[in-house]
């Protein structure tokens, strides 16, 4: 026995639940030349970038390597969303951004690496990657815009609103459960600081 998946796992539901949000008849493809559907479309692809470029525990990964080519210059993938240098020792001497899709050393004022990088990077995942509360938040936060562009109507729009607030506060707990986050300043990975629970001092 199969069981549902999210409503919204794919694209074309993720549309169609932003159509109904704004009062338009759901579809059975993405066709671009259906205005509605070309708005609401593009819509989500816009929030999914905006929401993601906030850096997620699911969509953040610390002291990624990155190894230089036969030329010593190390290409940047499309995928990346923002990328800084990891706080190491090995990375002494280097400060990086992008230029022409590689990364620069603003340090040494080349192109050219003679040894790996370690950056933390935010990467841009694709919509059905996204765990359910960041493609909730997604499709709710395009339902909103897009109820601008397609409607106008002022009520609708607080609705939406109301709903936006709700998913991004479901993501934001989701993302704080799954990112063990710690002001204890513990390295990504080694944190094993258990907070006070009264039933552990009550079983005693």
């Amino acid at each position: 026995m199969s069981f549902p998946t999210s409503l919204v796992a794919t694209e074309l539901a993720a549309v169609n639940q932003i159509l109904g949000a704004v009062g338009q008849a759901p579809v059975t493809t993405l066709d671009d030349t259906n205005p509605d559907v070309a708005i609401a479309y593009d819509t989500l692809q816009e929030v999914n970038r905006e929401v993601q470029s906030e850096g997620w525990g699911f969509n953040t990964e610390t002291e990624y390597p990155f190894n230089p080519d036969v030329n010593g210059e190390v290409y940047v993938p499309q995928n990346v969303l923002m990328i800084d240098l990891s706080d190491l020792y090995e990375n002494r001497g280097v400060d990086v951004v992008i230029r022409n899709g590689k990364l620069y050393n603003k340090i040494g004022h080349t192109f050219v690496f003679d040894k790996q990088i370690k950056c933390d990077v935010v990467w841009l995942l694709d919509f059905t990657d996204l765990p359910t509360p960041a493609r909730d938040y997604v499709v709710t936060r395009a339902s909103v815009q897009a109820s601008t562009k397609m409607v106008g109507d002022s009520t609708i729009y607080q609705m939406l609103q109301q709903k936006e607030a709700f998913s991004r506060a479901n993501l934001m707990e989701y993302d704080c459960n799954q990112g063990d986050y710690s002001y204890y300043g513990h390295p990504r990975g080694a944190n094993y600081y258990v907070t006070y629970q009264p039933f552990q001092a009550l079983a005693r």
